[in-house]
């Protein structure tokens, strides 16, 4: 192979491998600091969940009520019984816990 090629592949590789790793780190995040209330689906059906009202983030009609601005500002500061996650999340790890939401949307 041409270096050149072989340069571009070990970049690509060092890309995916990078995508790969954020989104694991989203969905083990999201287990360890939001399953309790927001439930592992993303549905809020757990009994924190339900006793604070959490809205299912599944629904299309629940993501279209706030923009991933909105969301990493909430992860960020907190709002209403949620607390803030800025000790415990850098910025890239809240906004792909963000990117991880959207995902749950059907």
């Amino acid at each position: 192979m041409k270096p050149i090629t072989t340069a571009l592949l070990i970049v690509g590789s060092l890309i995916c491998a990078a995508s790969l790793a954020s989104a694991a780190d989203a969905a083990e995040n999201w287990g360890k600091l939001c399953a309790s209330c927001h439930a592992k689906d993303g549905s809020g059906s757990t009994v924190m969940g339900k006793k604070n009202n959490v809205e299912d983030y599944r629904s299309a009609a629940v993501q279209a009520k706030f923009t991933d601005a909105q969301a990493i500002q909430i992860i960020t500061d907190g709002k209403d019984k949620m607390k803030s996650f800025k000790e415990k999340l850098t910025p890239d790890e809240i906004k792909a816990l963000v990117a991880y939401i959207r995902g749950m949307k059907k």
